[in-house]
């Protein structure tokens, strides 16, 4: 099929400053500002690449690592929410302690170089218990999220503590927090009153006063100190957005647990995987976007893309990996120069100090992982290498990439989610050239292998025409054209950028070839490069006396691609293993014992002062390659006795976390859902979905060592009724049958400590 675009006559993008609303300077001079378009750091564009993390649904034996593979992943910007249910569970009782230590949390953000958004309230959600609310609330003598003087003394209460505990760590302080988002989805979204489900099932009330409302709970954060560069809400669902004075944020969500309080049947295709054009006045409107001002007057900025999604009691499934990244670029082509996942990094419910649980009910009571990038207790997903290529291309480019406008061929936003037949592209360009955009990938929907497509941009210096494009069901891609190589120009390219560094005066692009493509350069001359499918490959070339090194990466090669800057030395490595880089140097984290590192330039890995490091003849160009091997931990099999109809008992090994950094239990059952007990403590659960239950025990490693490890599968019941008959006041369950069991249960080794190179070898 051909397709045409015309982007020769489009109007210039009008990109101009926004109000001192919206900026903020720090001690040392730096600058942080907004143009309508993007955010700008000392007045140059800077790309946005936001990841949720919530502090207090994870151990702060995690954090920092958790922070280090966040960044390593490309993301710059680190959201959290913080719970007043999680910090005040009883009245006039906060705390701040272990997991909850909200300043530690951001003082390690600091440490790292990340920025920090905070979501203060008092409303949040995230699946918590009343949305964050504490349960003493619901009986106070006001209505909660209204202007009546109660609610707003506790809030101005919880704003005054949290100030206190982020004193100093403002942008304007020197420190890492650039923003604060007030309240959550205010006229659009609450939560369920859980004291009350079950009986009288009441909700949070979701507000009805506007902007007044939000305008009122920003005067009080800053009365209380909370003083940000730019302030944030959420905007979509027609919740209240003063964007004259608040970033509005936006996202999208392709799984939906929520539907299934009301929807009966299977989940619909959504129309999140459908190009539009987010910041374009002609276009006010778009589905999933119904902004309250004209849309070229802010930025199109995101804070809940979908990173993954929890299932719910009704609803479970396994997340496809490759929708987040689909939706990333979906986002980008759209307009959107700040991204932002919700999750990024998955956790776990803290308890309630009086022995409750502290989640909404349709939701596991401690497991939140999200089926994020980076789960539960940090495994490393597919989403997160897909992303990660996402995130270098975006932050490598974003000098021009954050100034280019939007082109959608026509009818684009009217193809249906179920269309599967019509390509799916959009165009991202500025004078100097542009990104062409595809996407196949389409939530509960299956998609087609594209073979022999041919898109042609039409620019005010001629056709370029994109021949015989092929691309695999479920994949996406951003191919380049008019792309400027320190001096040549690449006419277009049938392989995505992914980065470029420039290393002893020579200048390296990397690229990699999309799932089903064959790739290749054709540059302004004529000139044409075809790519052999091979897992790396280089082309040398030489413009105005300059050195250029073309490297392109098979998509698999490439999702083990990291990039490192050690004492402002760039440097690439290649390797299956999480690499986490800090003041002492390059970490790894991995969970085998043989593994490979590529690295260049050459030499970069040669001190290394560990046993089980040897060089081998690298068999690619450009690289040298490593074999590094840690010293194996003996694989533990486990018995689980059988102590009841579904429930089990295991005994793990006493030197359990002796030479690892962390031991994942791995069950695999069959059944409703599985909970996991220490001594009459559950420390797990899982909603039955298909998948491995997985839990990381480094947390419970002594009480393992006195108890034993109980699961307990709620069994799935067939023919369930409650026999009522009797004359005295009793009940009794019957069923006609049940299935639970398990199946298999075993041990993971993940190691870290000794994969150590330390900075004096770089």
């Amino acid at each position: 099929m051909h397709y045409r675009i015309d982007i020769s006559h489009n109007r210039e993008k009008e990109i101009y400053a926004l109000s001192n609303h919206f900026g903020g300077t720090s001690p040392n001079k730096d600058e942080l500002s907004f143009t309508n378009y993007y955010m700008e750091i000392n007045h140059k564009p800077f790309f946005g690449i936001s990841g949720e993390f919530h502090f207090s649904r994870c151990s702060d034996i995690y954090w920092e690592d958790e922070i280090l593979k966040m960044k390593m992943g490309g993301i710059n910007v680190i959201s959290t929410y913080i719970f007043w249910i999680h910090h005040e569970e009883q009245e006039g009782k906060f705390c701040f302690a272990g997991r909850r230590d909200l300043r530690k949390f951001i003082l390690l953000c600091k440490k790292h170089g990340m920025y920090v958004i905070v979501r203060i309230g008092p409303f949040d959600h995230g699946e918590v218990r009343n949305g964050g609310f504490p349960d003493w609330l619901y009986g106070k003598p006001f209505e909660a999220r209204m202007l009546n003087e109660g609610f707003l003394y506790y809030t101005k209460r919880l704003y005054d503590r949290l100030a206190k505990e982020m004193e100093g760590l403002y942008y304007k302080d020197q420190g890492p927090i650039i923003a604060a988002q007030i309240d959550n989805e205010y006229e659009h979204s609450s939560a369920p009153w859980e004291i009350t489900t079950g009986v009288s099932n009441e909700w949070v009330f979701a507000g009805n006063e506007g902007d007044a409302y939000m305008l009122e709970l920003k005067k009080m954060a800053q009365e209380s100190g909370i003083i940000v560069p730019f302030y944030t809400c959420t905007a979509w669902g027609g919740a209240a957005a003063p964007s004259k004075e608040m970033m509005p944020l936006w996202g999208g969500y392709a799984y939906r647990p929520w539907i299934f309080y009301s929807h009966k049947g299977e989940h619909p295709a959504t129309g999140e995987y459908i190009y539009r054009d987010h910041h374009n006045n002609e276009i006010p409107k778009t589905y999933n976007f119904e902004p309250g001002y004209p849309p070229e007057s802010v930025p199109y900025a995101c804070c809940e893309m979908g990173g993954g999604m929890t299932c719910s009691y009704h609803y479970r499934f396994l997340l496809p990996y490759e929708s987040v990244d689909a939706m990333a670029n979906i986002k980008m082509a759209s307009g959107c120069n700040f991204l932002g996942y919700y999750m990024y990094k998955g956790g776990t419910n803290p308890k309630g100090e009086q022995g409750g649980f502290l989640n909404e009910s349709q939701m596991p009571k401690l497991s939140y992982d999200y089926q994020a990038a980076l789960g539960e207790f940090g495994q490393i997903r597919d989403s997160y290498k897909r992303l990660k290529l996402l995130h270098l291309f975006a932050s490598s480019f974003e000098s021009d990439l954050c100034t280019m406008q939007t082109a959608l061929p026509g009818g684009a936003e009217q193809i249906a989610p179920e269309d599967t037949d019509t390509l799916r592209f959009a165009v991202r360009y500025n004078k100097n050239g542009g990104f062409l955009f595809i996407n196949n990938f389409q939530d509960h929907v299956e998609t087609k292998v594209k073979t022999e497509e041919c898109v042609t941009v039409i620019t005010k210096e001629g056709e370029i025409a994109f021949r015989s494009l092929s691309l695999a069901a479920g994949e996406n891609c951003i191919l380049p054209f008019h792309m400027q190589i320190e001096g040549r120009i690449l006419k277009y390219a049938t392989v995505q950028p992914i980065t470029k560094l420039c290393l002893d005066g020579a200048y390296y692009y990397f690229f990699f070839t999309p799932e089903g493509m064959e790739g290749k350069y054709v540059w302004e001359n004529g000139e044409e490069i075809k790519i052999p499918g091979q897992p790396i490959h280089s082309y040398r070339l030489e413009e105005d006396e300059k050195v250029i090194h073309l490297v392109t990466l098979s998509r698999k090669m490439a999702m083990d691609f990291y990039k490192a800057n050690q004492n402002g030395n760039d440097m690439v490595l290649i390797t299956d293993m999480a690499v986490l880089q800090d003041e002492y140097g390059i970490r790894f984290e991995t969970g085998n014992c043989e593994n490979r590192i590529l690295a260049m330039p050459d030499g970069i890995l040669e001190n290394i002062e560990k046993t089980g490091k040897t060089v081998v003849q690298s068999k690619y160009p450009l690289f040298t390659e490593y074999r590094y091997r840690v010293e194996e931990k003996p694989k533990v099999k486990l018995l689980a006795r059988q102590t009841g109809p579904t429930r089990y008992c295991i005994d793990l090994p006493g030197n359990l976390m002796e030479s690892v950094k962390d031991a994942i239990l791995k069950i695999d059952y069959t059944g409703d859902i599985g909970q996991a007990f220490i001594n009459g403590e559950m420390i797990s659960d899982n909603f039955c979905s298909g998948g491995i239950w997985e839990i990381g025990l480094k947390e419970f490693a002594d009480s393992l060592k006195e108890h034993p490890l109980t699961i307990y599968i709620t069994p799935i019941k067939k023919g369930v009724h409650v026999n009522v008959e009797s004359a005295m006041a009793a009940r009794m369950e019957q069923v006609d049958g049940i299935t639970g069991m398990l199946h298999n249960v075993s041990i993971a080794w993940v190691y870290g400590k000794d994969c150590n190179f330390h900075r004096n070898t770089f």
